[in-house]
């Protein structure tokens, strides 16, 4: 099993300047496998799509994901374009995953989406991008779009490219079975992705699936406080309930967080984002959190 740890911003990163640009630069150069940029069109956090293909640009090795990118609402044809350009252009970097968006009333009318709609579109959206990737023209019929040999190039440099998908609700995890390459899961502790894990691979056998030991991925959020931010508190008990410990989900400092991403492994995940809860105030500083998180997590790549 190989452990990678890549890096990720979250919805309320201010990093959409020019301080962006060093931060990929440090990311390639002390070795992190990944960066993973979240979507939020209220939030600050720069869109995933312009920004992977300015970090590609500038990076050989790094690779690029998004933590998740919202489907329902998009072109999927010009989507597919937009995507495969990417992975030509950065020699196969791309990381490309996906989600239904969150629900709240302003994101979804940024998108112009239902929410009752959603599952629907996405569903519908995927099998139009994995068509448009695939070698030939697209041919499709379905309830939104319609497309008779269409021709959608470049196609990517991976042939298959793997989509990721996150959630942890039954039928995200039901999705994950029967659309998705990869899971990364979020908000989650080590016992929730056993159980998880359970569920897509048994939807994934009853649609004659496969879906890849290695392709199971965590998003591990941490903080250099002494404690759980109140704020992510106050998130976590809407969003988890049934949570006692905020720490089996949150690193509290680097030991924690190391703890935390090996008892994952100890269950059989082995991609890892790393997501800082209290983000450096200038580029300075980033810098040296940086240089801190790769001493931390980096030895835990194998």
């Amino acid at each position: 099993m190989k452990v990678r740890i890549g890096f990720g911003l979250g919805v309320r990163t201010p990093l959409h300047d020019a301080r962006f640009g060093a931060f990929v630069d440090d990311l390639e150069r002390l070795g992190f496998d990944s960066l993973w940029l979240s979507e939020r069109i209220g939030g600050d956090a720069p869109d995933p799509v312009t920004a992977i293909a300015f970090g590609a640009g500038r990076t050989t090795r790094l690779k690029f994901g998004m933590s998740v990118l919202v489907l329902p609402g998009r072109n999927p044809v010009v989507l597919a374009k937009e995507l495969a350009t990417i992975d030509q252009l950065s020699g196969g970097r791309l990381l490309p995953a996906f989600g239904l968006g969150v629900a709240d009333p302003h994101e979804q009318q940024a998108f112009g989406v239902q929410r009752s709609e959603r599952a629907a579109i996405f569903d519908e959206s995927l099998a139009v991008l994995r068509a448009a990737w695939a070698p030939g023209t697209l041919t499709h019929h379905g309830e939104r779009f319609h497309y008779d040999a269409l021709r959608v190039l470049p196609k990517p440099v991976q042939q298959p490219i793997d989509v990721w998908l996150g959630g942890i609700a039954e039928s995200e995890l039901r999705r994950v079975g029967r659309l998705g390459d990869g899971w990364l899961a979020s908000f989650v502790t080590p016992v929730d992705v056993q159980r998880g894990r359970r569920i897509v691979e048994s939807v994934a056998a009853e649609h004659d699936r496969n879906i890849d030991p290695e392709h199971y991925g965590v998003l591990v959020p941490y903080t250099l406080s002494d404690a759980v931010p109140n704020a992510l508190l106050a998130g976590l008990r809407k969003r988890r309930p049934d949570l006692t410990d905020p720490t089996e989900i949150v690193g509290v400092g680097w030991e924690a967080t190391r703890a935390l991403v090996r008892r994952f492994v100890d269950v059989g995940f082995s991609k890892f984002v790393v997501i800082p809860l209290d983000e450096p105030a200038n580029g300075d500083d980033w810098s040296a959190h940086l240089a801190e998180a790769a001493e931390a997590l980096l030895p835990l790549q194998t």
